[in-house]
């Protein structure tokens, strides 16, 4: 399932490079954090992947 919008695949793309070692866990912070935690690498490699081109900067409240 790909991010649905900007913020939400950078914070994937944060909490990857925790998972991968290239950033430390306590550099994180909210969602990056909260993601680091509980999903699993491939779930981050997927969200943080594809273009962010067209997505907007914060996922809608009223929609899921």
């Amino acid at each position: 399932m790909p991010a649905k919008s900007k913020s939400q695949q950078k914070a994937a793309g944060l909490a990857l490079s925790v998972k991968r070692g290239e950033q430390k866990k306590s550099e994180l912070t909210g969602a990056a954090r909260e993601m680091a935690e509980s999903m699993s690498e491939e779930e981050l490699e997927e969200l943080a992947s594809g273009q962010r081109k067209g997505k907007p900067e914060h996922k809608s409240k009223s929609g899921s």
